[in-house]
């Protein structure tokens, strides 16, 4: 189980890591979203990055728990993001404190980038998800 745990989280940290290759800071559009049973993808070719959640149970999660979208703004979700990517990067450089298991790559969240509103929303969703099942505490 451990071991499934860790494929799963370092399969979605890697991915869910934002990658922003390009010097633009140009705002977020044209954006791909590619929904599976238990895999959100979120590509945005003209901006360079991508955020793929693997978690089994995320997808069953956000439709049955997570508040509409349009429910927060996404100046809200953006800084809830900053916070909980912030706290989450502080434990991956912490290993003998925090599990590795679970927190074993750091998130490239750039504050000055504009994600949109998808993105920033199935983040903080992610994030909601993630702390009630595995018991944790981000904020």
């Amino acid at each position: 189980m451990k071991s499934l745990l860790s494929k799963v989280f370092f399969s979605f940290i890697i991915a869910a890591s934002m990658v922003y290759c390009s010097s633009t800071k140009n705002n977020v559009v044209d954006k791909n979203i590619h929904s599976e049973t238990d895999t959100i993808r979120i590509v945005n070719e003209e901006e360079e990055y991508e955020i793929i959640i693997i978690d089994p149970g995320f997808n069953t999660w956000l439709i049955t728990n997570a508040r509409p979208r349009g429910f927060y703004s996404q100046s809200y979700l953006e800084i809830k993001n900053q916070i909980y990517v912030n706290n989450w990067n502080i434990r991956v450089f912490q290993p003998t404190r925090y599990s590795g298991d679970l927190y074993c790559m750091r998130i490239d969240y750039d504050t000055s980038i504009n994600y949109g509103y998808e993105v920033n929303y199935l983040l903080y969703n992610y994030f909601m998800y993630f702390q009630k099942k595995y018991r944790q505490n981000l904020r």
